[in-house]
């Protein structure tokens, strides 16, 4: 096996353990030196060499899943044309994002993002945008569409990403759990962007 090889063996070793225990066991709740022991690495600072640190750790796991996400909503976005309803530009948040409840990797990067829900304020200015450019620039066009003052947009676009993080999570984590949804998968995704979309467009 060559250097690079096991290098990158060992940083997807990492990655894969890492998802699967910030899911399981939550985000704060998992050491750096559980990570390397999930992913039997003898090296103890593994994590940082490979990621510089336990937050670049995260930010991978959350690059790895969410770049094609977001890849998937600006490409649905583009399909929609100029005036696209509010009801089909919520669609483009939740369809791509509730795909990922397909493989249990997927459902591990959504239980994980369901737990960093409080930093949202923050990542609509800190956030990489080589894996939200989709998703801001329909955020963006959805905040416009309530008649509300400025404020009262911004609290329901929050509301709307904690009601389809939260929702798509805790089908995750169900599926994960063994338990059989009442709502097929369509069914369901349809209900989410119905309730989201009503959500925005509240008079």
């Amino acid at each position: 096996m060559s250097g690079d090889l096991a290098m990158t063996t060992t940083r997807d070793r990492l990655l894969d353990e890492a998802e699967a225990l910030f899911a399981r066991t939550g985000v704060a709740a998992v050491t750096t030196r559980e990570i390397v022991e999930a992913a039997e690495q003898r090296n103890t600072s593994a994590v940082s060499y490979h990621f510089g640190s336990r937050e670049g750790l995260l930010r991978a796991i959350l690059v790895r899943r969410g770049g094609p996400i977001d890849h998937q909503r600006g490409a649905m976005r583009d399909e929609l044309g100029e005036q696209p309803s509010l009801h089909d530009l919520v669609a483009c948040l939740v369809v791509p994002y509730a795909a990922a409840l397909a493989d249990p990797g997927g459902r591990s990067y959504l239980r994980i993002v369901a737990q960093l829900r409080g930093r949202f304020a923050v990542w609509r200015v800190e956030s990489d945008v080589t894996t939200t450019k989709g998703l801001a620039r329909i955020l963006d066009e959805i905040e416009l569409r309530p008649d509300a003052s400025a404020a009262l947009r911004r609290e329901r676009v929050v509301a709307l990403i904690m009601v389809m993080t939260g929702t798509i999570a805790e089908r995750a984590r169900s599926i994960d759990e063994g338990l059989d949804p009442e709502l097929s998968h369509d069914q369901f995704v349809a209900n989410l962007v119905d309730m989201c979309s009503a959500l925005m467009g509240a008079s």
